[in-house]
Parts: structure tokens; sequence; C-alpha cells
């Protein structure tokens, strides 16, 4: 296969949906770890299409979704007191903080500049050096090696106006966090197959013999999240537990070596808050201290002490796979996306923006 379009077929859709309703003979609850996996699972209604023995659980693997409050109450906080120019990945802006969103930050006067890229915040730096910009540099491995590259080249170039906000998460103890729930109920994962694009394969073997359950590497389109599903049902049927890869057309053992290399350079492992999941251990990543200059917490000496989460959204069971987004009382009525309560409802990977959009399509 070639083109998307072929990832999308009727066809070899019902073939698989066929397979699988002729070998699973009990129920098995299945983890998509990436909200990317969870918008194609909801928006082409392969939940509906799927055998009802199968139920599709959805993980924590929204980016957007996991970045603390304290975090987007210290971007504010820059954007509004420090006479900072903010930059920012677009779906941070409307992300609740405790009082406001970044979105209302600049509504209020704050610089704050959404970009597709770190470097437009570096280019910004260089261009105008009397100005203080920071970069919000939030995500899993997928963005990792190119906010550690603009951290690296804002260095080389002796830039003293450019620093990086870090919330950055990883994914393996994530998972390991979520499986020890005693209310989270899962027998296989797929894992995102973007992030082991950089990461290679070496941490999900070891993952797979902690959590004791299959682990399939799969892709984003209907027909690679299909196959990832009968991949993993079938070690489910056969008692099997092993690491399996449905996305080799992209991910290889290795991963992407220079990647990993510039990402190791800048950051380093630390505990990490996660929004609605609290502090996991060794789950995240920090400047090294080489880059500390580069620290936008240690240059404005932000409070980086640790928020609740909102007491009326249930992000954190919805991130756990415990509930869905239907079964939250506010989901559709006091939180949409226009007006959120809580992340999962704005960002382009969160679960219940998901199920609102599908919603809202299968209602006209």
């Amino acid at each position: 296969m070639k083109y998307q379009n072929e990832y999308r077929g009727k066809e070899e859709v019902r073939k698989i949906l066929d397979e699988l309703q002729r070998i699973v003979t009990r129920e098995h609850s299945i983890m998509e770890i990436c909200g990317g996996q969870t918008h194609t699972l909801v928006g082409y209604g392969l939940l509906d299409m799927l055998p009802k023995k199968i139920t599709m659980i959805h993980g924590p693997g929204c980016p957007v979704c996991v970045t603390p409050i304290s975090i987007l109450d210290n971007a504010v906080e820059l954007a509004l007191e420090h006479d900072v120019t903010l930059f920012s990945f677009g779906d941070m802006l409307r992300i609740p903080g405790t009082s406001k969103s970044l979105l209302e930050a600049r509504a209020e006067g704050g610089k704050v500049k959404a970009v597709y890229s770190p470097l437009e915040a570096v280019t910004y730096a260089e261009k105008n050096p009397n100005e203080e910009v920071v970069f919000l540099s939030i995500g899993f491995e997928t963005t990792m090696p190119a906010n550690a590259y603009a951290v690296d080249l804002a260095k080389k170039r002796g830039l003293e106006n450019f620093s990086i906000l870090v919330s950055h998460v990883l994914v393996p103890p994530a998972v390991e966090a979520v499986m020890s729930d005693p209310l989270t109920k899962v027998d296989a994962l797929l894992a995102a197959g973007h992030v082991c694009t950089i990461t290679g394969l070496s941490e999900y073997g070891p993952l797979v013999e902690k959590v004791k359950i299959p682990i399939v590497v799969t892709g984003f389109e209907p027909l690679d999240l299909l196959q990832g599903i009968l991949m993993a049902v079938k070690q489910l049927e056969a008692g099997e537990i092993k690491l399996e890869n449905q996305y080799g057309r992209v991910v290889k053992a290795e991963g992407n070596p220079a990647a990993m290399e510039v990402t190791r350079r800048v950051f380093e492992i630390t505990d990490m808050e996660w929004r609605g999941l609290g502090v996991i251990p060794r789950s995240g990543l920090q400047l090294r201290p080489e880059y500390a200059d580069f620290d936008a917490s240690l240059r404005f000496s932000l409070d980086t002490c640790k928020i609740e989460s909102e007491s009326e959204c249930i992000a954190a069971d919805i991130l756990k796979g415990i509930k869905k987004p239907p079964e939250c009382p506010a989901f559709g009525t006091r939180c949409v996306p226009e007006n959120p309560l809580g992340a999962p409802m704005v960002s382009n990977e969160g679960a219940c923006s998901a199920y609102y959009q599908h919603a809202q399509m299968t209602s006209i």
C-alpha cells in the first residue's frame, strides 16, 4: 500500500471485522494509548463495528490533556506579568488553567503566538534581541527532539533572550501507572506508532514483561487500528503475551537515533506531574544543568507548586480508561469545546473532543 486511502478500504475493513468475529470467544478490553487513534476509532465509527465482546478503552496519550494546570498557570503568568512573548502550539491556547487560558491571556494584552514549530520561536528571538521569548515546550517523545534541537540551536547561536517552559512526558511510565490502578481493566495495549518512530522498540519489550499484557505498536488509519486490534485479540485468544509491531512501514526497532541523541543531550529524566494522574516517578524530562540558562521556570523564578485538578471534570478517570466521555454529567452541556471544563474537550487528541465531534456529525 502506498496511499492513505488504501488504509481506509471498506472491503479490507470488512475482512478484518469478519475475522475478529470469527476468532473472538470471550470479552477483551483493549486500550489505545494515543488520542489520535481514539479520534480515528470514534470518527470512523469503528467502535460500533467491532464485535460486542471487544471493548476499546481510551488511554492517557493526549499530550495537551496531561499537561498540568501549574504549567498553564506559569505560561499565563509569563504572558501577563513578565513582558514575555510566549510561543505555543495552537491546541494549548484554549486549555483552561486555574483562572484563565492562554487565549484569554492574549485577549487581556498578553503577547501569545501560536506556531507549528519551536524553531519559529528561535528565529523570532534572534530577530528581536530586546524581547524575552519563551516557548511552551510540551508533549510526548514525538515533540521532544524538535524542542531539544531548538534549545541546542539557541545555545549555539548565543541567544540570551530565549528559554522554554518544559512539560515533557514519557509513555512507558504512564502505562505502568495506569495499569497499577485497580479500577483500570486492560487486557492488551495498542501503542502509539509515532512515539515508537522516535524511540524504537527497546523500551516496549521490558514494558510487556512489567505489565504482563500484549502490546501492539499500531498506526493511525482505520486499517492500522483494526489490524492492531486483530493482532492483540489473536494473542489474547492464544494466551500469549508479547510485543508486536503492526506499524512496520514506519517504526523500526532502532527508532530514530539522531532524534534520540539530541533529546538525551539536552534533557534528562525526572519525576513529572501529569494533569489528572498526579506525579509519576521518572516519567518526564527536564533540561540538563548545562542548558539551565534556557529554563524559563528558573529565569523568571516561577512557582512550580502542584495544583489540584478541577473538581467537576472527570479527566483523570477518562485518561485511565475507567470512564468514557459520555459518562461525565457535564459532557456536551456544561462542557463543550467553546467552553471546556477540562483539557480532553479542547485538544485535537482529547477523547471528549472526539466523542463530541462524532455526536455532532451523526446528529446532522
